[in-house]
This record gives structure tokens, C-alpha cells and sequence, in this order.
């Protein structure tokens, strides 16, 4: 039988194409953004999209399903915001544990930034802890950075898995792939240079390392740039002009740093070039930039898969060298994600 999630907070859909490429099929998806639903409907037309605000939503109808997937709000628990976690009024790990309970899954995985380690959310996660602890979850946690799974860019997540004991039992976190991810320069220089920019194999050559964090950021704040001031200087190291985006590659006879397009950004992401973004260049960066890369997730959900698959094989017999997870933590990530 094939293992189906509900992806909560899907976003550009990062995460529920990586769980695809892992082979996990999807119920719902679940997000309260209108250019984001229509990226879903655009690039998967079978999947059943619920545009829809979480504080709201019910997903009783789901009950059983194996996964609950996605990710609440970073925002408010971003170093890049205020950190005010439950006090913003776009936290949702409450209604995240509501869903589980209306789901009753056999596992969980959710992304979120680093920022929710942060010692100030102690509580935060004791209490989330505590709420998977009565209704039956083991659950581990790792910082995870994107560019040890291919992806040419630095971007630490934490990701949260939850399993029932006897899933837990074999579950192992992913391995990093043994080799460097393609510089900026190398990843991009066809886009670069495909309206015929002269220059384009000179910036490619110089663009050697890979990017920065994007910064997609959010419906409050951000726009189409990518990030405050510490951030477009990373960029200017490789040559990117950070303070807007791109409509189109550069032309011939461009002369100065270049601007990424929304493909290119979504191509540092992870996402494959015939992925979709809908909305304006402001909307479709939002989407691009608050995205889990597809690389990540994929890696995560076979571990996932498989540690379930095992488990009904093995009706919870634990796999040899195997060690049970030593927390309870989940979430559930955040809206345009």
C-alpha cells in the first residue's frame, strides 16, 4: 500500500515534491495563500488543494492517513524577525497539534529555521513535546543544511520527525551526499546566459561558491529582493546584484552585476526548471524563497518510508543497531511555505 501525507502550510510545494520523488503520494495540501494554491494546481492538477486558513481548517476527513507533512510559520521564530514566538499572531504549533490529533498519522515530518533551538523557546518545545508525548509519538530532530543534499546554497532547517514507537524503531536520518554541490557559476551559467549576455561564462567563473540563504520573506515584510543588507553582500561576492530580481537574464552589452530571475532563484532551491511559480515577481519569489528544497525532503522522506514500511513488516520488530529517538518534538510549518 502506498504511504499518503496531508502537507499542511504547503507553500510553492518544496517539500511535497521532494516527498513525491520518495515515493509518498499526497491526500491533501493544505495552504492559505491564492498564488501558491494556484502554483499546486498548476504543476500537479490531480492533487486535491484546500486553500484555506489552518486556524480554521479541519482535517477530520483525513483521519488515518499515514503522514501529516509541511511546516507552520518561520517568521515567528526567524532571527530575521522580532523571535516572538507564541506572541505572533502567525505561530500555529497549537492548531499543528490539533491536526495531528484529527489525523492520528503514523508520523510526522516538519521543517522550520534554525531559530526555533533558540534556548528562549524552551518551552515552546517542551510543550509541543509533551502534546506528541500523550498522543503517542516518538519524534527526533536535526539541523539540516540544504547544500549536503546537492543544493547550491547554505540553508540550515530543522526538521522534526515524528513516528509511532514502532516506526521509530527503524528510523535513521538521511546521509549527506559525499560530494560539494555545484557552485552558483556552474548551476546557473545557462540562464545566465540565454537572452546572449557576453559576459555571462566571465560571471559564471567568478560566481564560485554557492549562495547564500534566500530570503523569500514574508506577506508583512519583504519584497522582491533577496534580504537586508549582510545578505546582498554575500551576493555581491559572487557577482549577483541583490536589491531586486530579474524579469528576464541579461541582454548583450550588459555591463554590471546581474540580477537572478525567479528561475534562477528556484533552481538554487532545488526545484526542477519545468516547476511553475504563479503571481507577480514579488508572489512567486515569496514562494521560491520560503521553500523547503525538493532535494532535502526527498532525502528525509525515504527514511521515513522506509522506517514505516519496516514497521509493518516487522509489525514493530526494531531493526539491528537501530536506537529509539530520544525526543518528542514536531511542528507543523508555516503558511506560503
Amino acid at each position: 500500500m502506498p504511504i499518503q501525507s496531508i502537507e499542511l502550510c504547503a507553500g510553492a510545494g518544496g517539500q511535497a515534491l521532494g516527498l513525491e520523488l520518495a515515493g509518498i503520494d499526497h491526500v491533501a495540501l493544505v495552504d492559505n495563500d491564492a498564488p501558491a494554491c494556484t502554483t499546486l494546481r498548476l504543476n500537479r492538477p490531480h492533487w486535491t488543494v484546500r486553500e484555506a486558513d489552518l486556524t480554521v481548517f479541519s482535517a477530520t476527513e483525513w483521519r488515518g492517513v499515514d503522514l501529516v507533512t509541511g511546516g507552520l510559520p518561520c517568521p515567528p521564530y526567524s532571527i530575521a524577525g522580532k523571535q516572538l514566538g507564541p506572541a505572533d499572531d502567525r505561530d500555529l504549533f497549537g492548531h499543528g497539534l490539533r491536526i495531528m490529533d484529527e489525523v492520528r498519522p503514523r508520523g510526522a515530518i516538519i521543517e522550520n529555521v534554525k531559530g526555533i533551538l533558540d534556548p528562549r523557546f524552551e518551552q515552546v518545545r517542551e510543550n509541543i513535546r509533551q502534546g506528541l508525548k500523550r498522543l503517542g509519538f516518538w519524534c527526533d530532530w536535526r539541523l539540516l543544511n540544504a547544500a549536503d543534499y546537492g543544493v547550491p546554497q547554505l540553508r540550515p532547517r530543522v526538521v522534526f520527525v515524528a513516528l509511532a514507537a514502532e516506526a521509530a524503531e527503524h528510523f535513521r536520518w538521511p546521509t549527506p551526499h559525499p560530494s560539494s554541490p555545484p557552485t552558483v557559476g556552474a548551476c546557473l551559467l545557462d540562464l545566465m546566459a540565454a537572452n546572449g549576455w557576453e559576459g555571462a561564462a566571465a560571471w559564471a567563473d567568478q560566481a564560485d561558491d554557492i549562495a547564500p540563504t534566500l530570503v523569500g520573506g514574508s506577506k508583512k515584510h519583504g519584497g522582491p529582493d533577496l534580504g537586508p543588507t549582510r545578505a546582498r553582500a554575500a551576493w555581491a561576492v559572487l557577482g549577483v546584484n541583490g536589491k531586486s530580481l530579474a524579469l528576464e537574464a541579461p541582454e548583450p552589452g550588459f555591463d554590471g552585476m546581474p540580477r537572478l530571475t525567479v528561475r534562477m532563484a528556484a533552481r538554487l532551491q532545488g526545484f526542477p526548471d519545468d516547476w511553475q511559480f504563479s503571481g507577480r515577481k514579488t508572489a512567486a519569489y515569496r514562494q521560491v524563497g520560503n521553500a523547503f528544497p525538493p532535494p532535502v525532503a526527498c532525502a528525509v522522506g525515504r527514511q521515513v518510508r522506509a522506517a514505516l514500511e519496516a514497521a509493518a513488516r516487522g509489525k514493530g520488530r526494531p531493526a539491528a543497531g537501530s536506537a529509539r529517538p530520544n525526543r518528542a518534538l514536531v511542528t507543523v510549518v508555516g503558511h506560503g511555505r
